[in-house]
């Protein structure tokens, strides 16, 4: 009887998914292993149950997403099905399906490392204009080539286990069909209770937001979630989403975005040249003189120019990006719009109407260009940049137009033209601007798959352990080289510069992969004519979003705008309580205010801790603090403001 059952369509169904469940687990481990320094010092044997209970609830979910059309056509209460090349099909069906979402598994592994959580069905949208694609996953599978013998492995085991029915254990009678119909009931009942991720009644079906439950930080629900999953529960789903936490008249009361300034502005600049340099994964653990208290006072960093720079310059203890791609860098510092659940880049609110620096700064008369050496349509930098005012775009098709320069012999293979060349380029074309300018220069080098120009592989070798370390010291020499060449033309002291991050990349130290130290970077003002005197702010919370209003009140603009951020320069002596910083991550919102970070999922807070004297956000103090509810409204009225504002198209002042 026992051999019977096992061979009947019924027996297979169930062994085939077992094995499948094994596989999916597999490559949850070697997702975990090739993530170990961010996930394993944080690892204790609760957290490790919890995961694993966490992992069965979302494989479970996705099994039954990805096999539907398996489980349905093999338990199918249809006699005529019973032939020898229709389950050869089955198993070829099972397979493919399995094979598919092991490789987005396995591939996310890797994609993890500059993301910080799982793939969402956006990032098909992310990279659609990147012609390099192709060549830079076939790179991946260089150099991750036990990823990709895993998948080998993991596929023949799928094939090799795969158990399909013998037809001679059957009659086909009325226990056949009894049988069958009866199997596929129960399947489709467990498939609803295993998509849904309970057997309660009247709970919601479970989302990506849920494997937060079975975790201490943010960033550990992706090892709880799968890849499969996060794409199917992302499909088709609306990025914005209002909640009704409170009255508007309340919201706007706690928080809004809107700035109206009085008419004067103390220290106020009008007419100051800007340039903004977005710099490509420069992680404040790179600057030396940003991390006076590492390795026992001993560590110098991988950017000695910008060490230098950062003694001249305003600078904070603790500044946050808003986001974790480059995407998400653009609408933070240059519109005031921090990620929040999707890149704006990828959802519809792209179209909505949005003012930027560019734009406020071009009406007050201002010559506006954007760089960026990558292919004029790469990561939607060019249609970001033209919607929020920009009148000129300079990208690798104006570079190579020029003939001072080696045109594609200066392409780095695939992603932009090197730092070095292309910020020699923009000086030229700076220099051809008429004052008062803004410019802004996002650099590209410091960048996956980590590669320099060849003539610098000798002298720039990896240090520390990480291989993106020569990439920011190539793009540190190219700045010096950037400064050094600007400091000597006609506008250079009439100019404000901004450097800033997009986002945080590899990290060496713990206190840089924490769910906050995984936003951690350099904000750097520098005056040439020293009108910023040099400070270490170890008081303020700044942030992407903070960018535009403190230049506007440099610049001395007092017409209102929106931007949901700080101006810098006018929190008044209570810096403590006036500035903060806001991130997203796997379906958490983190607020950083005085000494406390909270995290919110959406309904209730799920931590808070002193990150000043707790850095490596080990104690919880959830529920303990006064602060808390203060907090809490304050985000709640935060996201509440953005979610309304975005779904109604109102990102302008007087909306």
């Amino acid at each position: 009887m026992w051999k019977k059952w096992i061979h009947s369509n019924i027996g297979a169904a169930v062994l085939n998914m077992a094995v499948a469940y094994l596989v999916w687990m597999l490559s949850r481990l070697a997702f975990f292993a090739e993530n170990w320094s961010t996930f394993a010092p944080y690892m204790s044997w609760s957290l490790f149950k919890s995961m694993l209970h966490g992992a069965l609830v979302f494989d479970t979910s996705a099994l039954f997403y990805v096999n539907a059309l398996y489980l349905a056509l093999m338990l199918l209460p249809l006699h005529l099905k019973e032939r020898t090349g229709f389950h050869k099909g089955l198993k070829w069906l099972f397979v493919v399906t399995n094979a598919v979402a092991l490789a987005m598994n396995l591939m996310d592994a890797v994609y993890f490392q500059y993301t910080g959580r799982r793939s969402t069905v956006t990032v098909f949208t992310e990279f659609a204009n990147e012609g390099n694609i192709t060549s830079i996953i076939l790179t991946e599978f260089i150099h991750h080539w036990y990823l990709v013998l895993a998948f080998i492995g993991l596929v023949f085991l799928l094939w090799r286990c795969y158990t399909k029915p013998r037809l001679e254990v059957y009659r086909f009678g009325h226990h056949y069909y009894i049988s069958q119909f009866i199997a596929m009931l129960v399947m489709i009942l467990l498939a609803i209770v295993g998509i849904r991720g309970s057997i309660t009644a009247g709970t919601r079906p479970i989302t990506i937001s849920n494997a937060n439950q079975y975790v201490n930080r943010p960033v550990e629900a992706s090892v709880v979630l799968n890849t499969p999953f996060s794409m199917i529960r992302s499909l088709g789903k609306k990025a914005f989403v209002t909640p009704d936490y409170m009255p508007r008249e309340q919201m706007e009361a706690i928080y809004t975005p809107v700035h109206a300034h009085p008419d004067t502005l103390a220290g106020a600049h009008p007419g100051k040249n800007v340039v903004i340099l977005i710099v490509e994964s420069m992680g404040k653990e790179y600057i030396g003189s940003l991390n006076s208290n590492l390795d026992g006072g001993n560590y110098k960093g991988y950017m000695p120019f910008i060490d230098s720079l950062v003694s001249k310059s305003l600078t904070f203890e603790y500044s946050y990006a808003n986001g974790r791609i480059s995407m998400d860098a653009m609408p933070s510092i240059l519109s005031g719009l921090p990620m929040m659940v999707e890149s704006i880049f990828l959802t519809p609110a792209s179209l909505n109407d949005v003012d930027g620096i560019s734009s406020i700064l071009d009406r007050e008369g201002y010559s506006t260009a954007f760089f960026h050496g990558g292919h004029n349509i790469s990561m939607g930098f060019s249609a970001y940049a033209h919607s929020i005012g920009y009148k000129q775009y300079y990208g690798l098709d104006e570079y190579c137009q020029s003939s001072k320069y080696g045109g594609m012999d200066d392409f780095d293979g695939k992603w932009a033209i090197w730092d070095e060349p292309f910020l020699q380029f923009t000086l030229d074309n700076i220099g051809e601007m008429k004052q008062p300018f803004l410019t802004t220069v996002f650099t590209a080098s410091s960048h996956h798959p980590y590669n320099v120009p060849e003539q610098y592989r000798d002298s720039l070798k990896d240090e520390g352990g990480q291989p993106i370390h020569k990439c920011v010291r190539y793009t540190d020499m190219a700045l010096r080289r950037f400064f050094e060449r600007a400091s000597h033309e006609p506008w250079y002291q009439n100019t404000i510069f901004v450097l800033v991050a997009d986002h945080t990349n590899q990290a060496s130290h713990d206190v840089y992969k924490t769910d906050l130290g995984l936003y951690s970077i350099p904000i750097i003002f520098f005056t040439p004519d020293g009108s910023l005197a040099p400070k270490h702010d170890e008081v303020t919370i700044a942030q992407q979003t903070d960018i535009t209003p403190t230049l506007l009140h440099y610049l001395g603009y007092s017409k209102p705008y929106l931007a949901f951020g700080n101006d810098l320069f006018a929190t008044g002596n209570d810096k403590v309580g006036n500035t903060w910083a806001f991130s997203y991550n796997a379906g958490i919102y983190q607020l950083v205010k005085g000494d406390l970070l909270l995290q919110f999922n959406g309904e209730k807070t799920t931590a808070v801790y002193r990150f000043k004297t707790d850095p490596l956000l080990k104690e919880n103090l959830v529920g303990k603090l006064p602060e808390q509810q203060l907090m809490e409204l304050f985000l709640k009225a935060l996201i509440q403001q953005y979610m309304s504002r975005m779904n109604e198209n109102r990102l302008l002042p007087n909306r």
